[in-house]
């Protein structure tokens, strides 16, 4: 068994085990300050109610988030005929929105500085998903994504091979500036290659991404 086949299959869930634990009691001060202030700034739950993402071997998982939203934000723009121009934007932009009116004033500053991801760590310690990895996607993004850029189908499923990250390759390569065609490129690159050495690099960008809030919306 070579080092980086090691790392892959054994090394890198401890790593998440270890790392979501430590970074979990780091955050849980933050963290309560985020919960207090998202209920005292809108209507609805302290967490996001989001669809489920698509996981390792396309199976289905409920990602953690502060919610940042109004709520039941993610419903109404997929159903509700006021939203069917944003919608038609949403996906037409890789499924990001520059100026979002359902953003809320606590949810523009925790979605700049990546502070909505801070409840992932419950999912990486529930081993549905690695401290590093691909975007999680939506399932409905995948498939609208697939049809308008039909060469990113190997790419997809080169990503479902393994779990999908807080961050990764394409969070600290320009984060919602990059397409969907680019970002699927670099998941699936980093697919095929996952090495200790990577995921420290990624890890090591993050913080300053955090901090710039470079590439948000």
């Amino acid at each position: 068994m070579s080092t980086n086949s090691f790392y892959r299959d054994h090394a890198k869930r401890l790593l998440d085990i270890v790392s979501s634990i430590i970074l979990i009691i780091i955050f849980a001060p933050i963290s309560l300050i985020i919960a207090i202030a998202i209920k005292l700034d809108s209507k609805g739950p302290v967490f996001a109610d989001i669809p489920k993402r698509v996981g390792k071997d396309g199976k289905m998982f409920k990602m953690y988030k502060f919610r940042s939203m109004i709520e039941n934000a993610h419903h109404l723009i997929r159903t509700d005929p006021r939203f069917r121009k944003l919608y038609e934007e949403y996906k037409n932009g890789s499924y990001k929105l520059k100026d979002d009116p359902r953003v809320t004033r606590v949810g523009k500053f925790i979605r700049k500085f990546s502070l909505d991801e801070i409840p992932q760590l419950i999912n990486v310690l529930k081993g549905e998903m690695s401290l590093v990895g691909p975007r999680a996607y939506h399932l409905d993004e995948l498939q609208e994504q697939q049809k308008k850029y039909p060469h990113t189908k190997n790419y997809v499923k080169d990503v479902l091979k393994v779990k999908p990250g807080i961050t990764g390759l394409w969070q600290v390569s320009g984060r919602s500036e990059v397409n969907f065609d680019e970002r699927i490129k670099l998941d699936a690159y980093y697919a095929n290659n996952v090495n200790l050495w990577q995921d420290l690099k990624i890890i090591l960008k993050t913080p300053w991404v955090m901090i710039t809030g470079k590439g948000a919306v």
